[in-house]
């Protein structure tokens, strides 16, 4: 899961594009919202949630201690206390190897 090519003309997201760019519930990332003090979507006045890029990147944090490391909710809040930037080069590491591996994979499919 790649975010680092998201449209730039864009300022906010529905909770529903979000849902499938994380391939998640709704509820899930309702849910996260609470749990987590760093997801702050902005409300609209029907109380429609609008998530910024800022806010993406946010959960991609969250979606990598839980979902890919398997880290508890409180060991996830307990990581993002301690040392925040480390995992957000752990997740930028992540990304660059997945990249080149697609690349060496198309390569090997050409030859």
């Amino acid at each position: 899961m790649d975010f680092n090519n998201l449209p730039k003309e864009k300022l906010f997201y529905k909770i529903g594009e979000v849902a499938k760019m994380f391939e998640m519930n709704i509820s899930a990332i309702r849910f996260w919202e609470k749990e987590f003090d760093i997801l702050t979507p902005k409300k609209n006045k029907k109380g429609n949630r609008l998530f910024t890029p800022k806010d993406i990147k946010n959960l991609q944090i969250i979606y990598h201690l839980i979902k890919e490391r398997g880290f508890t909710l409180e060991g996830a809040k307990m990581k993002l206390k301690e040392n925040k930037e480390d995992t957000i080069d752990n997740i930028e590491i992540v990304n660059h190897l997945k990249g080149i591996r697609g690349f060496l994979v198309n390569l090997r499919e050409q030859l």
